[in-house]
């Protein structure tokens, strides 16, 4: 790599500045430590540095090898026993605070027909995306949702909230997607049962949807001042069809290939303050450009078959597997289908880097865009 104008400042020490230990420094430093402070210099390259690098590896959890583990979990917890019957995901590199990738946090619930967890509350957002089974069904403070395979459901903020099965349903597995660790990291979460453990419907089921899911439609007498998004349900069938509408008279980026936010109707903002989503279609045979950016992404497949090249390395991919890739990483995604569309599902902190102003972008400059897969 060329040198730059800066190296004579890069740390010749991981964490250090250019200062090179002596017995005096050392008692220094000692001195400063029984006080409960130190010298800058010596954490300054460690507590700022020259770019993001994020702690989250590059992974994939396939839907083949996680299913039959998360089936398993029906024959040995209940709802009541696990509070929620969840295998999460663990990132190797974000143990210590059981994320997926930087301070998000995914896991894979599974109930039977007939159940339904207890209603509570918590200071996380949270979100689910259905990824198999019939008759699921989520409950946002009072409004009955009911849900299908690849339905985006909200739980926001402080809502009471409660996920179930309807008797005549079948086993239903979805993903759980919560800001969690974000939160903890600001010592701000509280969690608390509903204190009749179920909550009172009081709307007509899939109200949120007839009155905030009209396509551009929105109520004339609706008014939202909540953080979050009115709207609780975001439909697989209608989602598709926007995308494959846009497909047709766009190119979409170079990058992404056509892709679409899910967006609070009342303003046009992200569902959640802390958390996003997205969808994107991928066309036959289409391959995106390498790019990064500031923001962690968890992606699930929701339509066919692909590829991704994670600062590469190879990620292979068919519907319900779930890859992340971490903040300031370069990737690519190609649909391997030369015949069917490739749909990815994803959630991400992006809104959180936007409201403080730290979002950036780059692309891949070299090789036309596309990384050396090293994997």
């Amino acid at each position: 790599m060329k040198a730059d104008k800066y190296d004579q400042f890069r740390e010749t020490v991981p964490g250090r500045a250019n200062v090179v230990d002596r017995p005096d420094l050392i008692g220094y430093y000692h001195d400063l430590e029984s006080l409960g402070a130190g010298a800058l210099w010596t954490v300054a390259n460690r507590i700022e540095p020259w770019e993001p690098c994020s702690a989250s590896h590059p992974m994939i959890w396939r839907y083949r090898d996680m299913r039959p583990r998360v089936l398993k979990a029906l024959d040995l917890v209940t709802p009541e026993q696990a509070g929620r019957r969840v295998v999460y995901l663990a990132n190797p590199g974000r143990t210590d605070v059981a994320a997926a990738v930087g301070w998000l946090y995914s896991g894979l619930q599974v109930m039977k027909p007939g159940e339904c967890a207890s209603s509570h509350r918590h200071s996380a957002s949270a979100l689910r995306f259905i990824m198999e089974g019939r008759g699921a069904f989520t409950t946002v403070d009072g409004h009955k949702v009911t849900l299908e395979q690849n339905d985006f459901v909200l739980t926001p903020n402080g809502t009471w909230h409660e996920h179930g099965v309807s008797t005549d349903g079948t086993v239903c597995i979805w993903q759980d997607g919560l800001d969690i660790p974000l939160v903890n990291a600001l010592e701000a979460n509280f969690y608390e049962v509903h204190p009749e453990l179920q909550q009172k419907i009081d709307h007509p089921p899939d109200d949120t949807s007839a009155a905030w899911g009209g396509n551009g439609l929105l109520p004339a007498a609706g008014v939202w001042s909540k953080p979050f998004s009115p709207l609780l349900k975001y439909e697989w069938a209608a989602t598709y069809q926007a995308l494959a509408r846009y497909a047709r008279t766009s190119a979409g980026s170079p990058f992404d290939g056509i892709m679409m936010d899910y967006v609070n109707p009342s303003n046009g903002g992200p569902v959640m303050p802390t958390i996003g989503a997205s969808m994107q279609l991928l066309r036959p045979g289409e391959r995106g450009k390498a790019h990064r950016h500031v923001g962690s992404f968890v992606y699930q497949c929701a339509k066919g078959a692909g590829t991704s090249i994670i600062s590469g390395r190879r990620f292979d991919w068919v519907e319900r597997d779930i890859f992340v890739v971490p903040s300031w990483t370069y990737h690519e995604h190609a649909n391997a289908s030369p015949t069917e569309d490739a749909c990815l599902f994803a959630f991400h902190d992006l809104p959180v880097m936007r409201a403080l102003g730290l979002y950036r972008e780059q692309a891949w400059a070299e090789n036309d865009g596309h990384q050396t897969c090293t994997d």
